[in-house]
């Protein structure tokens, strides 16, 4: 008899915040958190749990969300996917940049949109004024509509389309009165309604407490086995565990998936929040826990499911009219100013106002670090003749913390390295005399040192700097920066430097290799 299968946490690796995650079928869709990306809410596919791959975006028409001045680390927050009467509804919190202080100043919005194929195209965002975070759907037996909501588990019942508020909010289950509730999810199964709530705090305290009542609107009683997700061990290699969903795939057994982080050498998880699935265990007394109360899995028997592994986008060679579904950009694109086919087979950005410290900046194309080590290459052809130009590769946190390695101009042809450690940015390196024509630039990233390097012939290699201990690029390594909810990406970028010039600089290819 053969082995049982096993996989590794976290199943969807990177930047994918806050999981959602339902069953249609034989088919598993699961929604994540975005912020100021775009296009935003990745929904991404499964067949056995395990492998995922992206299949579309949930909103990709920039003129039906405006992120151009959300501040870093707001934006799109915690989307819930389900799966009611054929259609496929998305609902998510929009953070917007007030701060709550002042009257009509609304920090938070939702939005809800609907399709008929969970990759979409979906319908336009239909705003629901309620000033929370974090909803989802709960669909009653008599086909009552719910959006739960924190703080702890509130109900806001809605229309029978789901597209409107019909009622106020009223507080279904108030949770344990642990710190910072969010994520909340009510569930009936076999009479009962489970209130599952994230508390603690989305860092190192996070976990997942459960209540349960025979009435919706409770009372409800603590779970006795909470929390049921919690990483209790600090050296543990998966930590922030929290902020879960359930789902039974075909076979019967139950499953949680949860949002997680890998610490890099310390306490910073520069890859950002990621996805992890453990197995649920149910109670003889009706209660449930999660990996039988142990905390996050590294290693789990995987679900009893056919196998189905999907080719990864790590190459991209810009051939397509289209960017592929792994490349986001940094709040919206400028469509007039970026380009697949003004030169076949290259990726053109124009340079143009706004650097990579502005939130005006425009057209930094990033895909998701997947692993704490990894290779990333571009060839690059620029032609900058005036100071300020500059294109090159970014590894991307945030406005107030990166790193570039660009080919510029001042006062000559060079490469620059610079890093912004939330202070300005500040020059690392630098190469002088650089030749014209293509040029290669590449990243190597081995936990928190990031070694640059440029090539003429993609072949030969030399290198322009390294940086150690790049702990800026995480949620945790800036304290003076409290809002911090991403992860650091990769990728290529270009601008005028402030000397208000429009040039292109064509990317040949972009390679990824963790």
């Amino acid at each position: 008899m053969s082995e049982p299968r096993t996989y590794h946490n976290p199943v969807q690796r990177g930047f994918f915040p806050d999981p959602s995650v339902i069953r249609v079928g034989n088919d598993y869709y699961m929604v994540n958190s975005s912020f100021q990306y775009f296009p935003a809410i990745p929904i991404s596919h499964s067949r056995d749990m395990v492998h995922w791959h992206i299949i579309g975006h949930a909103i990709t028409n920039p003129e039906w969300l405006d992120l151009s001045d959300i501040r870093d680390s707001h934006g799109i927050w915690a989307p819930d996917i389900e799966y009611v009467d054929g259609k496929y509804y998305i609902y998510v919190t929009l953070r917007l940049n007030a701060d709550g202080k002042r009257d009509n100043n609304v920090m938070r919005r939702q939005l809800v949109m609907v399709s008929d194929r969970p990759e979409g195209p979906y319908s336009k965002p239909v705003c629901l004024e309620v000033d929370d975070i974090d909803p989802s759907l709960f669909v009653d037996d008599d086909g009552s509509r719910y959006m739960i909501i924190a703080k702890a588990a509130q109900a806001v019942p809605l229309t029978a389309d789901g597209l409107a508020v019909a009622g106020p909010a009223k507080t279904a289950w108030e949770g344990t009165g642990e710190r910072c509730s969010e994520g909340p999810h009510i569930m009936k199964k076999d009479g009962y309604y489970y209130a599952i709530v994230a508390e603690g705090g989305t860092g190192y305290g996070h976990g997942i407490n459960v209540g349960r009542s025979k009435n919706f609107y409770g009372p409800y009683e603590c779970s006795p086995y909470n929390p049921v997700m919690r990483q209790k061990d600090p050296a543990a290699p998966i930590q922030r565990a929290g902020h879960g969903k359930l789902v039974q795939d075909q076979n019967g057994q139950w499953w949680c998936y949860y949002l997680c982080g890998r610490p890099n050498e310390g306490n910073y998880t520069t890859v950002g929040r990621e996805s992890a699935l453990d197995p649920v265990q149910w109670t003889e007394d009706g209660w449930f826990t999660v990996n039988e109360g142990k905390g996050p899995s590294l290693t789990q028997i995987a679900p009893d499911l056919p196998e189905c592994i999907y080719e990864r986008n790590l190459f991209d060679d810009f051939n397509d009219t289209r960017l592929n579904l792994e490349w986001e950009f940094v709040r919206n694109p400028d469509n007039g100013s970026w380009s697949l086919t003004e030169r076949p087979g290259y990726y053109r950005i124009w340079t143009r106002d706004g650097q990579l410290n502005e939130i005006r900046a425009k057209n930094t194309l990033l895909r998701r670090e997947q692993e704490l080590s990894y290779v990333a290459e571009t060839k690059l052809e620029f032609y900058p003749d005036k100071d300020g130009e500059q294109a090159g590769l970014t590894c991307y946190y945030s406005t107030a913390t990166y790193a570039r390695c660009s080919l510029c101009y001042e006062g000559g042809r060079k490469i620059q390295l610079v890093i912004n450690r939330n202070h300005g940015e500040e020059l690392v390196a630098e190469v002088d005399h650089v030749k014209e024509g293509a040029l290669y630039l590449k990243v190597v990233v081995e936990k928190l040192t990031r070694t640059f390097y440029y090539s003429y012939d993609g072949e030969n290699w030399e290198q322009v700097g390294v940086l150690e201990n790049c702990i800026y690029l995480c949620d945790e390594g800036v304290p003076d920066d409290p809002k911090r909810h991403t992860g650091t990406l990769v990728g290529i970028y270009a601008n005028n430097g402030g000397c208000g010039s429009r040039k292109a600089a064509d990317f040949d290819y972009f390679k990824y290799e963790d």
